[in-house]
Order: C-alpha cells, then structure tokens, then sequence
C-alpha cells in the first residue's frame, strides 16, 4: 500500500514538473493561469488532468479542439511516479528516499527543459542547490571526504549533520569548478563557448546532493553519454560537428545512474584498486 501511495504521489508531482517544464523557460507563473490546452487555451477539466489515465483515454487529443497533446506529458509523469517508487525501495521509508526523489524531480525538469530548449534554468538550478544543502543537515553523509578531512584537521569528527553539510558544499564546489575549468579552457583555445554556465550551475546542484565522489562520476558518465550519442547523431543525422548537444541532459541522465548504482559503483572500484 505505502508503494502504491508513493507512485501515485509520483504521478502527481511529475503532472507539476510538466508544468515547470513548459513555462519556467518563458517566465511563466507554475501556479497561475490553471492547466489548459496549448491549442485552443481551453481550461483542462480535472476529470481530464488525471496523471497518465486522461492521455489515454482521451488518446492524447485535446476533449474540445482535438489538436494532438504530446506524449512528454505522460512519459514526464510515468517517469517521475517510477523513480519515486524507486528511492522508497532502495532507500527504504527514511530521509534518504525524500532527499533523492526531489533530486530526481529537479533532474527530470533540467533534463527534459535542455532536451527541449536548451536551457538548464537558473530558477531550478539554485533552488536544487538550496534544498541539497538544506537536506544535507537531515540525511546522513555518504560520501566521505568531508570526514577524511576532518580526520586531518581535527582531534575528534564533527557531527554527522556537519559532515553531511561538508560533502555537500565540497561537491557542489568541485563538481561545478570542474565543468567551469573545461568550459573556460575551451573558450580560450577555441575562442568561442563549447559549454554554457547553465551545465556549471547544474552540476553545483547536482554536486550538493552526491557529494564530490559521485559528483565526479555523474560528470564522467554524463560525458561518456554525451560522446556516443553525439557521434551518432552526428553520423546518421549528418550534423556538422558544431551541432548544439543537450549536454545537461547527459549529465542528468548520469546523475541518475549515479543516484542509484553510483555506490556499489564506487565500493567495486575501491576493492578492484584496493583503496
């Protein structure tokens, strides 16, 4: 019962993110005017505003226009409600699950806003960084550089919400100095921007919810992701080479395999490497 409860919750939030999706990189109010067709501007009905189960049984048309409705909106909401469900299993009915499915709400709406428009915005930018500092004081640390420093710096460790705090600022710090290291060193060989400080505020977001550990690896998994794809797409959709990559989708993607197997990922290395 409690699963069900989760991914119907998830349904739910993912028909806000469709929201956040569509008017944050306008500048639109998420809140006002209501949901509404965006053909004819007609008000959705609530009976027709039902996560997934409206787009279906209207067969993704508008009730009154008939105009197509895109079917990113019940992926969007089907995604959320599956990751959601995903952090209650993996991380168990604790802070820990809470922390990741917002992580992975503000990772759904940049990855899918980069993918669209290629626009990372500032708006959901900072305010993931705020939460993933804010949540840092009430989960436990689970990256470990922080308590390695205090272990050389103090007699006896900081509370576990210090440490915590720590990794956070730590991985926000070094996971968007890296990309910003690379975005500035493109420009000064290239002479024009290979990367926008959209993906640099992103990844401080990201970085204060993985810690710098993982905030590293969501930047090599999102790179890695982006270089296959890109040279495919540049191959079979004959695409110059300076064709524009979402590359925050990439590394949102990243994230969330770090978010999930990041871990086991990490604890595989160190024993491979007998760290």
């Amino acid at each position: 019962m409690i699963a069900f409860i989760i991914f119907v919750f998830g349904l739910i939030i993912g028909s806000f993110l469709n929201v956040c999706i569509l008017r944050i990189p306008v500048a639109e109010s998420v809140v006002l005017p209501p949901s509404h067709c965006p053909s004819c501007g007609t008000p959705i009905k609530p009976y027709d505003n039902i996560p997934v189960v409206s787009w279906l049984l209207l067969a993704g048309r508008c009730r009154k226009c008939e105009a197509r409705i895109s079917a990113m909106y019940p992926m969007v909401e089907l995604a959320t409600g599956l990751l959601f469900l995903a952090c209650y299993f993996v991380f168990g009915f604790r802070p820990e699950a809470l922390k990741w499915a917002i992580f992975a709400a503000l990772l759904i709406v940049l990855t899918i806003t980069d993918l669209r428009e290629r626009i990372l915005p500032d708006k959901v930018n900072f305010a993931g960084l705020g939460l993933g500092l804010l949540l840092s004081l009430f989960t436990r640390p689970v990256d470990g550089t922080a308590l390695w420093l205090a272990n050389h710096l103090f007699a006896y460790p900081p509370p576990e919400a210090a440490l915590s705090f720590g990794d956070a600022l730590i991985g926000a710090g070094a996971a968007s100095g890296l990309l910003w290291l690379v975005a500035e060193g493109y420009f000064r060989a290239r002479g024009r921007e290979g990367m926008g400080l959209g993906d640099v505020k992103m990844m401080a977001m990201a970085g204060a919810f993985l810690g710098l550990q993982r905030g590293l690896l969501t930047i090599l998994l999102g790179s890695l992701l982006g270089s296959i794809i890109g040279i495919a797409v540049i191959a079979i959709g004959r695409k110059g080479r300076d064709f524009e990559l979402p590359f925050g989708t990439f590394l949102g993607a990243g994230a969330i395999l770090v978010m999930f197997f990041g871990s086991p990922a990490l604890d595989w290395y160190r024993a491979f490497a007998h760290v």
